[in-house]
């Protein structure tokens, strides 16, 4: 079976959900990332008609779920960044509760359209004086619960390092994982937030095997700033990374992320996907 490409929603922020999903699916990708968040599929107070209608798309499209992010959460409008707050660590219990809470909702959206996953900010920002052992400590009493959810839901909780966040390094979430020993823990394996802290893409897919459950793909440029660019217009070596993908781990889902993108989001999907499929063809690996 050959490798098998998705496409995050979350560079159709300008669209209903139903129109994102067409495109993406006449761009010729076989599955798509459903973004938990507005306009697409906020859980919080997300109706059952809602969800009949992307279940109804996502037929009608001929596309897969590869997984649902839970990780955006613009819905909250933080000022600080819209992305990662609430974060998991938020010194304020009720405000880190928002990202409990709708991490909840989000595992349970995932049973309901048929996601076999979510991914998940790598814990938040450290607070002013906030230590790392704090962040941790209050990382782990959160996500706990959200994790027997997930087993209870049939679905995998993915934490996906992130630069400036608490987890960033695969050797971080690995001593993470240690301690939560939770049947329900993945890995969502960003290969651009790899190459922003010094880490090898394709060195790390072998040693990552375990735990990675699924795969987000960008490109980044070589001064390792975390801006995501369409593959090929960085400095990323995606002829050894699928190699690697193909050898250890060929049945997970990559997923191209690039939701910088949202003005012209299906010629940076179509650009994506040339390139991914030339890479593909250099590297002798099949990729659909």
């Amino acid at each position: 079976m050959p490798l098998q490409l998705a496409f995050s929603s979350n560079a159709y922020l300008d669209v209903p959900v139903e129109q994102a999903i067409s495109q993406i699916a006449g761009l010729g990708y076989c599955g798509i990332e459903l973004l938990a968040d507005v306009p697409h599929a906020w859980p919080a107070g997300f109706l059952e008609v809602q969800k009949e209608a992307i279940r109804q798309a996502i037929q009608l499209s001929g596309l897969t779920i590869s997984n649902i992010n839970a990780f955006m959460m613009n819905a909250i409008a933080d000022p600080r960044q819209p992305y990662w707050h609430p974060g998991w660590t938020d010194p304020d219990p009720h405000y880190r509760a928002i990202r409990r809470e709708h991490t909840k909702r989000a595992l349970t959206l995932a049973a309901e359209l048929g996601s076999p996953g979510i991914s998940t900010e790598p814990g938040g920002e450290l607070a002013p004086g906030q230590s790392r052992q704090n962040a941790t400590d209050i990382f782990y009493e959160e996500i706990m619960p959200c994790l027997d959810v997930a087993a209870e839901c049939g679905v995998t909780l993915m934490i996906e390092p992130e630069p400036g966040l608490l987890i960033e390094k695969f050797e971080q979430y690995l001593e993470f994982a240690d301690r939560v020993g939770h049947p329900s823990l993945g890995l969502n394996f960003d290969i651009g937030h790899a190459y922003c802290v010094g880490e090898d893409p394709a060195e790390w897919v072998p040693r990552m095997q375990a735990h990675t459950k699924h795969y987000h793909f960008e490109d980044i440029a070589a001064t390792r700033v975390h801006h995501h660019l369409v593959p090929g217009e960085g400095a990323i070596d995606f002829v050894a990374v699928l190699k690697a993908i193909a050898q250890h781990t060929p049945d997970m889902w990559i997923t191209v992320e690039l939701y910088p993108y949202r003005k012209q989001p299906d010629a940076a999907a179509q650009s994506a996907r040339a390139f991914l499929l030339a890479a593909a063809r250099q590297a002798h690996v099949e990729l659909a």
